[in-house]
């Protein structure tokens, strides 16, 4: 061995020199899972963030539907799969703050994963089924209350927040439905419009392009604001309940440990995404409004979002079901 190459070896053993693997990042495709079915909002919150993403790191960035557990599934395999920069994950606050509030999981979002961008915001929507003869909110209310235990409810999965939008309101209504959680928020839809269950509160992605159809009623907005897309819906606390909200967001993670100079390269890429007109265009007719935060933010959202949801859970005293 020559000098050189015992000198470049002792000083990759002591940290001062990057690994060969890291400054040559990426020089293969990358992963991204999704923990949810194809077609819903954090699908094709991930899809659109993986293009962007190929197109600029000039690798592809192949998308994985892994579900399961309410999502938990794929951020366990994410959490330990190999911190080189080439796994991620499409994460929304249903994984990151929600489940953890309901259950015990095998994973510690803050300390398990690297926090890069939250790409997206929503609230959730609450469509009824057309089958039920009601128009607006209280009526489904009372529709329920008329029919204990008879009436049921999809959602994403346990621990989703389709399932604790619909949860909360349920209790602060002081009544109950039976809940009914399926592998994403595609398949939910497809439920409500098949009749199969009475209601979802759904993302705006999946209940807007049937808005107007004769299978379904869009009856609340669980927001502070009404949607532009959504004009004529109030919101939740429009219809008599004070200070209602049941809102979500979407972002990209890694693995911890990730290099910090390829987590601030991607930061730094999906940080500009949304003053793109097309991306930020595509995030718009999802019904979510754009983000594209940094990690400290995103960081910053976990903190503010972890304790008002574990609150809720607890006050409400909602368990998986």
């Amino acid at each position: 061995m020559t000098k050189r190459a015992l000198l470049i070896g002792l000083l990759l053993l002591a940290g001062i020199v990057p690994d060969a693997r890291a400054q040559a990042w990426p020089d293969r495709a990358l992963r991204l899972l999704v923990p949810f079915a194809p077609g819903g909002v954090t699908d094709s919150v991930g899809r659109l963030s993986a293009e962007y993403l190929s197109a600029r790191l000039g690798q592809p960035v192949a998308v994985e539907n892994r579900t399961g557990a309410g999502g938990a599934i794929a951020v366990e395999a994410v959490a330990r799969s190999r911190p080189d920069g080439y796994t991620l994950l499409t994460a929304s606050a249903s994984q990151m703050v929600m489940l953890p509030a309901l259950a015990r999981v095998s994973y510690d979002a803050s300390s398990d994963l690297a926090l890069i961008s939250i790409i997206a915001s929503h609230p959730q929507v609450l469509a009824i089924s057309s089958r039920l003869g009601v128009t607006d909110l209280q009526g489904f209310i009372a529709h329920v209350r008329a029919n204990p235990g008879a009436v049921n409810y999809a959602s994403g999965g346990n621990g989703s927040s389709n399932h604790l939008a619909m949860a909360l309101l349920l209790q602060r209504a002081g009544v109950s439905a039976v809940h009914v959680p399926y592998r994403g928020g595609a398949p939910a839809m497809q439920a409500l419009l098949a009749g199969d269950v009475a209601a979802y509160f759904g993302n705006p992605s999946d209940i807007i392009p049937h808005q107007g159809g004769a299978a379904i009623r869009v009856v609340a907005i669980a927001g502070g604001d009404r949607l532009a897309s959504l004009p004529g819906v109030p919101t939740v606390e429009e219809q008599g309940f004070p200070g209602f909200r049941a809102e979500t967001w979407n972002g990209i993670v890694a693995p911890a440990g990730v290099p910090d100079e390829t987590i601030t390269r991607m930061a730094g890429i999906l940080a500009g995404a949304c003053a793109d007109p097309a991306f930020a265009g595509a995030l718009e007719r999802l019904g979510t409004a754009p983000v594209c935060s940094s990690p400290a933010a995103f960081r910053a959202t976990m903190e503010r979002d972890g304790p008002l949801w574990r609150d809720l859970v607890r006050s409400a005293g909602l368990t998986l079901d």
